[in-house]
């Protein structure tokens, strides 16, 4: 298969990548970063601005399905990426024939995921870092499920919880909207995503992930996300 990852540059996107090479699969990276994998067969590099309709159309001819985990930094500045990147991915894709679709959103967007046994998160965490320091972010996420709502395409949104790094996949959990649990390992959502593009499980629908075997340090994860995409 011949996949296009937009955002292959950040944390879950070289997830991504690095994971869809090891199914054998061809890749084009898209990312106006430098890539750890740079070189390796099956892999194509594009300079892209998912921004730009121009450069999407140019990296989607010829591919089989696409992944995008686009993400921007945690602030309270208006936020367009998700939308504008999804309107132009959706209609790249519409007129090169390519169906398949999975993107990163947000488990924030089911009003209501409220994990449970989870009291600190729910009335502390959530409600400021969430609902305010990612507020513009989860906004336009938001505005992307709707753009691809009204596509035609076999779309599916991977909606992880806390976002977090682990080497390898482990014993996830999915499930339809959003899933119980706070933390998301970033090898967990890419090895779901990549799942859901040959089961098809969640076609037009929004599919929950999350890490129950593994857990991040709580405070090391604030400041890291803080500075990071998706």
């Amino acid at each position: 298969m011949r996949i296009v990852v937009f955002g292959a540059g950040g944390p879950t996107g070289r997830q991504l990548v690095a994971q869809a090479l090891a199914d054998g699969n061809e890749v084009t990276a898209v990312t106006r970063r430098p890539h750890p994998m740079a070189g390796r067969a099956g892999l194509t590099m594009a300079d892209a601005d998912a921004t730009d309709a121009g450069a999407v159309d140019a990296v989607i001819e010829g591919a089989d399905a696409v992944l995008s985990a686009l993400g921007v930094r945690p602030g309270r500045a208006p936020v367009t990426l998700y939308s504008t990147a999804a309107r132009n991915i959706a209609d790249a894709m519409g007129r090169h024939g390519v169906k398949r679709l999975v993107a990163v959103s947000s488990s924030v967007l089911d009003p209501a995921w409220r994990p449970s046994g989870a009291f600190f998160f729910n009335q502390v965490l959530d409600p400021y870092v969430n609902r305010v320091i990612a507020r513009t972010a989860h906004e336009d996420m938001r505005r992307m499920e709707g753009v691809l709502r009204d596509t035609p395409l076999d779309w599916t949104v991977a909606r992880p919880s806390g976002l977090f790094d682990h080497p390898e996949p482990t014993r996830y959990v999915v499930a339809e909207g959003s899933a119980d649990g706070v933390f998301t390992a970033r090898a967990d959502l890419a090895a779901a995503m990549l799942r859901e593009l040959v089961d098809g499980r969640y076609v037009r629908r929004a599919m929950g992930v999350v890490t129950r075997d593994v857990k991040p340090s709580i405070p090391r994860l604030i400041w890291r996300e803080a500075v990071r995409g998706r």
